[in-house]
């Protein structure tokens, strides 16, 4: 994907987030974050926005802590957070493509970085606000887990969190039995082969050699399961199924 269209995903995706955030309330439990209400999915979310923006605007160089998250709620704090996703947008806009500063993976300009992080950051995190609208019901929330991601955007995010999280050594997805984890995206033809062992995860593009285990369905159906949006059988899972477990086991990523 080009960084005008990463923006324009980071555009759509906080609108979706607030409209949703707006309509579950901040009390709201937030199913695919559990222990957090709304109101923590907002304060997060819009203290990222921020502390990305600040690298964008300020041209930070090395890393820069964020600035915490606002003791606010309600109306107030849903504006904040419209405002921080605002300013963000207009920010990476704005930018020129010889943006210098820090990141945090490998990219093709800090710029593309910013742009595309955060459009998986707001994405993943609408998926959560939607969830949230279904906690009223029983049986409803993966109805909202399952809004619609397009293709393009889920297999890139795919590759983002394969090649680009899980390559970092912050990474614990690790075994002391290597094996071979194939991705298999059904719609938009995207392999991706990830080996395991007690190093960080090693993944490539393609499909060549054996697997242990693979993981198929559509590219939305993959993102959404390996950031654990979705429950255990929403993909198929052939092979040694050790490996899909460790996945879900060990591969949240967290903020500290």
């Amino acid at each position: 994907m080009e960084i005008t269209a990463h923006i324009k995903s980071l555009a759509r995706e906080g609108e979706l987030l607030a409209e949703a955030a707006e309509k579950a309330g901040p009390g709201a439990p937030v199913p695919t974050c559990p222990g957090w209400q709304v109101r923590d999915l907002l304060r997060h979310t819009g203290m990222v926005h921020r502390w990305a923006r600040a690298f964008v605007v300020e041209g930070h160089t090395s890393y820069h802590p964020d600035g915490g998250e606002p003791d606010l709620d309600g109306d107030a704090l849903l504006e904040w957070f419209r405002e921080g996703h605002r300013l963000l947008v207009a920010a990476l806009t704005e930018a020129p493509d010889t943006l210098e500063c820090w990141t945090f993976m490998p990219a093709p300009s800090p710029r593309a970085f910013w742009a595309r992080r955060q459009a998986h950051e707001t994405t993943i995190h609408r998926v959560d606000a939607q969830a949230a609208l279904g906690t009223a019901a029983p049986g409803a929330v993966s109805a909202h887990v399952d809004a619609e991601v397009g293709a393009e955007v889920a297999a890139d995010g795919i590759d983002e969190l394969l090649r680009g999280f899980h390559a970092r050594e912050k990474s614990r997805v690790r075994t002391r039995e290597p094996g071979v984890l194939r991705v298999r995206a059904t719609d938009t033809g995207d392999v991706w082969t990830v080996r395991l062992s007690a190093e960080p995860p090693r993944a490539t593009r393609g499909g060549d050699g054996a697997a242990d285990c693979e993981l198929h369905g559509t590219a939305e159906q993959l993102y959404l399961t390996l950031w654990n949006r979705l429950p255990a059988g929403t993909v198929t899972v052939t092979g040694d199924e050790r490996l899909a477990r460790l996945w879900r086991e060990t591969s949240a990523v967290s903020w500290s």
